[in-house]
């Protein structure tokens, strides 16, 4: 049985991954973190990439959970971050993920099994 943000978190990776994001991790931090419950961490190869799935995540999640993001960072950062109270989902551009290196800064984090395949209905 997955939890609400466990679902939330998956449907963020499956919309990263419907806009062909690179390397998708999803950490769960609940037994780690009081400010969130799981990152999605994925990698975009050039700031239209990052554009289009920060949006892609963004329609999926409002049309089919219903739910919104608070978002910071742009394109041209390299890195944006959308909040959905408790999943915080992380698009990187290569050089500043690895520059960041969050999977290392929370390597006690379990990996969520993860693959891409569409979630089901």
């Amino acid at each position: 049985m997955t939890s609400n943000s466990e679902s939330i978190a998956l449907a963020a990776a499956h919309a990263a991954a419907g806009k062909k994001a690179v390397d998708l991790r999803i950490l769960d931090l609940r037994q780690l973190s009081s400010f969130a419950d799981y990152f999605v961490i994925c990698t975009g190869t050039s700031e239209p990439h990052l554009k289009a799935i920060g949006s892609e995540i963004r329609e999926k999640l409002r049309d089919d959970l219903s739910l919104s993001a608070h978002s910071d960072g742009s394109p041209a950062s390299q890195w944006i971050v959308l909040d959905y109270h408790g999943v915080l989902v992380h698009i990187f551009q290569a050089e500043k993920r690895d520059f960041y290196d969050l999977e290392s800064l929370w390597r006690d984090a379990p990996v969520v099994p993860f693959e891409d395949v569409p979630p089901p209905r």
